[in-house]
């Protein structure tokens, strides 16, 4: 019998033909009863089976003790005697479920943060023009990175300097931009420079020990004041602004909880819109140009067009302006091809001492690019640390 595949349903409409089918007795019989094809009802059940037993479950086979949550079944071994088709002895062997854990990771984020105080609406008198986006690009900022700048050769970065750097910057770019009606955030990943309270500062794949400033909690409460301050500034200026939260390699939960905080935070302010993907390539239409965004972490610059080309056909087909933006090689670098212009966006950040000593040298800087719906790309504004220094 079908009972045991209920919990494993993901979706209202995955359960609903279970039951049906459950009711009926038949997969045919529930087809029909639902007005759906044959192959819809097949398809449905059989992914049910193979996700149960992808977790342990599968009565057919005598694996009747799903793992946990956030476990995948690993292997099974089953001791049977001679001519008895009752098992003796079994053992089970589960691993962590990557999949698994990210989609739990995402709910408690949910939960946590439908308390996050919400922010009221704030009123919109300025003068704007329409047809235009400004995009400020902030990469790599690496808030909560330690550099010395006797070693580094590329100036001191602290907490306190990424705050002042960060939303100083960010305001000159502000400043220097046109009064455009609509403007992105593009926060383009490793905003934080690690990622976890428990295994300390390191790169979350590899385990790489990293230069770091201050204790995990100290470094949110930074980053969260530096956007926050940035979003304000972007309201007070633009009638609508977009945020994006991009995922980076040293970053890759946190970008996922600051989305989903943000997203609590401003359900109430119309005018600022919170981009919500799981999938780290992201993409915004204005008017005939095709904005897209990725860290650099997981694909190369020059298949970047075929893929955002791939994964977004419709609006790359109503578009004839086209621009890719990325990070993490903290460097400068603009090239078109295949019709897509691919700029690679350098820090604001100090270099640390992994970079210093592996040569890898920079200038620091930040853009605001404007476009317009016809036109595409019209202006650029670059800002640097040094600018703040004049005043």
């Amino acid at each position: 019998m079908s009972e045991h595949l209920r919990e494993f349903a993901a979706t209202p409409r995955q359960l609903e033909i279970l039951e049906t089918v459950i009711a009926s007795g038949s997969q045919r019989k529930a087809s029909k009863i639902l007005k759906v094809s044959h192959q819809t009802v097949n398809k449905t059940m059989e992914m049910l089976v193979n996700r149960a037993a992808l977790r342990g479950c599968s009565p057919d086979h005598d694996l009747t003790h799903p793992v946990a949550p956030g476990q995948k079944l690993q292997g099974a071994s089953t001791l049977y005697r001679r001519g008895e088709v009752e098992p003796v002895l079994q053992w089970v062997k589960s691993s962590a479920d990557a999949q698994q854990y990210a989609e739990i990771q995402k709910a408690a984020l949910e939960v946590m943060c439908a308390g996050v105080p919400q922010v009221n609406p704030t009123g919109f008198a300025g003068i704007t023009a329409d047809h235009l986006c400004n995009v400020y690009t902030v990469t790599d900022a690496h808030v909560g990175a330690l550099a010395w700048g006797l070693e580094t050769h590329s100036g001191d970065w602290d907490l306190a300097i990424a705050e002042r750097v960060l939303t100083g910057c960010f305001a000159e770019m502000i400043k220097a931009s046109p009064n455009a009606g609509t403007c992105v955030i593009a926060q383009l990943g490793d905003y934080l420079h690690y990622d976890s309270a428990v295994n300390g500062p390191v790169t979350p794949m590899h385990g790489n020990i990293l230069d770091a400033d201050g204790r995990m909690p100290k470094m949110v409460d930074v980053a969260i004041r530096i956007l926050l301050a940035m979003i304000g500034l972007a309201l007070e200026k633009h009638q609508k602004v977009v945020v994006l939260i991009g995922e980076g390699n040293h970053d890759p939960a946190g970008s996922v909880w600051l989305r989903a905080m943000l997203k609590y935070m401003f359900a109430n302010e119309p005018r600022l819109e919170v981009i919500q993907s799981e999938l780290p390539y992201y993409v915004y239409e204005f008017g005939n140009t095709m904005l897209a965004w990725h860290h650099g972490h997981l694909t190369k610059p020059e298949q970047m067009p075929l893929l955002f080309a791939a994964q977004f056909p419709q609006i790359w087909g109503r578009t004839t302006k086209r621009e890719v933006h990325s990070g993490h090689k903290h460097h400068l670098m603009v090239k078109e091809m295949s019709g897509m212009t691919v700029v690679q966006h350098p820090t604001l950040a100090s270099r640390d001492a992994y970079a210093a000593r592996g040569g890898w040298i920079a200038e620091r800087q930040a853009t605001s690019i404007t476009y317009s719906k016809r036109f595409g790309r019209v202006a650029t504004n670059i800002v640097t640390p040094e600018m703040l220094d004049q005043e």
